[in-house]
């Protein structure tokens, strides 16, 4: 049985990141067309391609032609990025009202219905956040956790919980993260503390599939989504200095009281070496930080984009087109319409 949706008087883009999906992303396209156009009145799907090196890009442009799916605007990366990246290529290419990103494995279209709801009675941001979710392995959900509570503690906001990656954005918030340096990282947290008006939905879905996360990547992208949006970590190296400071002074104070008050003082050995490995354990810990800042730095100021466009092609039928119709004015001279020039040799 067919499912009725709410219709939107909107231009609605919709955002799919896409990798080695060549098996399903025929499927993938039609289902998600069919849901969006019975959605809005006016729509694009953007697909990005993340450097498939299966056949995804052949199908796509064979489902983009005149007998294909209308309204697709297709980007494909050269080189692999993070998701949120690739999401972002789509974002910023997005012309509609409102632009959701979504994850067709791990996200359900059939609630972008209830979102969309949200976001035309006023709210700039709608995230919703599935209950249900992917198996991963334990270091993973143990380091998805860790970086979560350093997140909210760093920076007051719990990534996985108030700034999932299934969302609904209005151009104006598209636009307020286009001003910033590097959008395409910072993206995932600005929605929440732009200060724009924002709903979060939780709803219950099974994930089709989702490929396990690779625990490497992930802490990589982890350590520089937290230099890169909150200064945390450099408040933490100052603390570290400050408190490994203040402990030397105290012990060098405990040293020199048992120097005078005791008089079969044993040689220094034991004392010394707590000492060392102390400071040397907060040294190595404030230069691990400073390390990941001077990366951040060296990256910001050398790299240059962080993805690039090899290929980029649109449907044979953009709808939208469609429904513009040319009348002909009362005041056109008669042998301009009729396609009839006088006075020409």
């Amino acid at each position: 049985m067919d499912t009725e949706y709410p219709y939107f008087p909107i231009f609605l883009s919709v955002v799919i990141a896409v990798r080695n999906q060549a098996g399903s992303i025929e499927k993938t396209v039609s289902d998600t067309s069919a849901v969006i156009s019975s959605l809005a009145s006016d729509y694009e799907l953007i697909i990005v391609d993340n450097a498939s090196d299966d056949d995804s890009i052949a199908i796509l442009k064979s489902i983009s032609g005149e007998s294909g799916q209308p309204n697709l605007q297709v980007y494909a990366l050269t080189e692999e990025v993070d998701s949120d990246t690739a999401s972002w290529v789509g974002l910023e290419n997005a012309l509609g009202d409102f632009v959701a990103v979504i994850d067709p494995l791990a996200d359900d279209i059939n609630f972008l219905s209830a979102m969309l709801n949200k976001a035309v009675s006023g709210a700039d941001v709608v995230f919703a956040n599935n209950d249900e979710k992917p198996l991963q392995s334990f270091a993973y959900r143990q380091a998805h956790s860790v970086f979560n509570g350093l997140y909210k503690w760093f920076n007051g906001i719990h990534l996985a919980k108030e700034a999932p990656q299934y969302r609904v954005l209005s151009k104006r918030v598209v636009n307020f993260i286009l001003q910033h340096p590097q959008p395409s990282i910072t993206y995932r947290q600005l929605p929440v503390s732009g200060g724009f008006t924002r709903a979060n939905l939780n709803y219950s879905a099974t994930p089709k599939m989702m490929p396990a996360k690779g625990l490497t990547e992930s802490i990589d992208r982890g350590m520089r989504l937290l230099v890169s949006t909150t200064r945390g970590p450099m408040r933490l190296v100052t603390s570290l200095s400050l408190f490994g400071a203040a402990a030397n002074l105290v012990y060098s104070i405990y040293v020199v009281a048992i120097g005078v008050f005791k008089a079969d003082v044993a040689p220094g050995w034991v004392s010394l070496s707590l000492q060392q490995s102390g400071m040397f354990f907060l040294i190595s810990l404030v230069l691990l930080v400073l390390g990941e800042y001077i990366l951040h730095i060296t990256r910001v100021s050398n790299q240059g984009p962080l993805y690039h466009v090899g290929q980029e092609f649109t449907s044979a039928r953009m709808t939208r087109c469609d429904k513009l119709n040319i009348e002909e004015s009362a005041s056109t001279p008669t042998h301009i319409a009729s396609g009839k020039f006088e006075g020409g040799s």
